[in-house]
């Protein structure tokens, strides 16, 4: 009972994460260099500098912390996340768009060289979303599955 109650809620919000996708326009990649650090059995809090990177505008520098709460065991070295950033269609983008806090999921698995996938969505009048799934690159011993939330100024 309980596997299939777990597979009919990844259905769910696999399919929800697709279509909301859909209705957003691409408007550019956000490239971040987290800290390393350790995780706390229940969560973990990490600094962490990116890029915003737009075709034709000049590159943004974003500061922010992404925070994980849940399971989070384990250490890291210095961590490179990739988001695509999908706009709403009439969220206008200039200067400091980016700017705010975005929410959602966070997994990953790291033994030596590891991988992991983050979903976040908010940000300036709630009008952005990084990458339903992110490509993420991390050093380190690791077991991550937890609620995430990234603060960006």
């Amino acid at each position: 009972m309980k596997k299939m109650f777990a597979a009919a809620l990844a259905a769910v919000v696999l399919s929800t994460s697709v279509a909301y996708a859909d209705a957003r326009v691409q408007v550019g990649r956000l490239s971040c260099d987290v800290d390393g650090g350790i995780g706390f059995v229940v969560g973990s809090s990490k600094d962490m500098t990116c890029k915003f990177i737009r075709k034709g505008q000049k590159t943004e520098v974003y500061y922010g912390n992404i925070k994980k709460l849940g399971l989070d065991v384990g250490f890291t070295d210095r961590t490179k996340i990739e988001w695509l950033v999908f706009s709403a269609s009439d969220t206008r983008v200039g200067p400091g768009s980016l700017k705010g806090t975005y929410v959602g999921g966070s997994g990953e698995a790291s033994i030596g060289a590891g991988l992991g996938a983050n979903w976040l969505i908010g940000g300036s009048r709630k009008g952005f979303a990084l990458q339903p799934w992110s490509v993420q690159a991390s050093t380190g011993v690791n077991l991550t599955w937890a609620f995430a939330g990234l603060t960006l100024e």
